[in-house]
């Protein structure tokens, strides 16, 4: 995630997913914004063909249910159940829902065409069934409060890594970067509304996660080898924890 306010698909899809009584057609054009139109295979009770957004929306967005959007990268799973985690980890995200009838993840497959000035995005979400995932992903993310504390710590870290770097003096392009990532806010983002701390996380965890990118594009003021590794292992910290409160953030179970 490149820029501070750019949320993976699954988090807001989610986050719609838990909130009740809200348009399917609202919820569709958050997930998707300027992609073309998402397809979905393996929805159950829909057959083996393609089918729309929308109708994943209205199977999972009624009755009591569980979701949670979890972010895995190589060697850190995240609490994604096994059927998944190759597809989930290949693509970065990972939507999961539990119902009374089952339990299934949604990955997203995105292809990018176009230009850089002009991208488009094709987004195909696979549906397959799961164990039960509840009791994984709670020992892999921990509570909401345990990640605000955590990331407390990680802003620290991370700050000093930037500061450290001086990215702004070395990229023209980096000042403007920084001073986004400082004032960023929720307000823009395409959620429901949200709670006091989960706004917090999220938004404390999207900061961190784009000044890692920041941070990591360039060595800047590093000035040996020793210094590079030290300051990235520190970061890979720091995003490991910021992808793990902005999953713990998207977790609900609705009655």
């Amino acid at each position: 995630m490149s820029e501070s306010t750019t949320l993976p698909r699954s988090v807001v899809l989610a986050l719609w997913l838990q909130s009740l009584g809200v348009s399917h057609g609202l919820a569709v054009r958050s997930v998707t914004d300027d992609d073309e139109p998402h397809v979905v295979v393996g929805l159950p009770g829909a057959g083996t063909g393609q089918v729309t957004l929308k109708e994943l929306v209205a199977a999972f967005s009624d009755g009591p249910r569980e979701v949670c959007a979890v972010l895995p990268a190589p060697g850190d799973p995240s609490g994604v159940p096994a059927p998944a985690a190759a597809a989930a980890t290949e693509s970065g995200e990972c939507l999961l829902v539990s119902t009374p009838a089952g339990a299934w993840a949604a990955v997203p497959s995105i292809t990018t065409f176009g230009t850089a000035l002009e991208p488009g995005h094709l987004v195909t979400w696979e549906v397959v069934d799961v164990p039960p995932w509840s009791t994984l992903v709670a020992g892999a993310l921990g509570s909401l409060a345990d990640a605000e504390r955590e990331l407390r710590s990680s802003l620290v870290v991370a700050t000093e890594a930037l500061d450290a770097l001086d990215v702004a003096r070395w990229r023209d392009d980096a000042a403007d970067a920084i001073e986004r990532v400082r004032h960023s806010t929720t307000a823009g983002w395409p959620v429901p509304d949200l709670d006091g701390r989960r706004a917090r996380v999220m938004q404390l965890a999207t900061r961190l996660l784009a000044i890692v990118d920041l941070a990591t594009d360039d060595d800047g003021a590093a000035v040996n080898l020793w210094q590079v590794d030290q300051r990235s292992t520190a970061l890979r910290e720091v995003e490991r924890t910021a992808r793990r409160a902005l999953s713990a953030a998207t977790y609900a179970a609705v009655p």
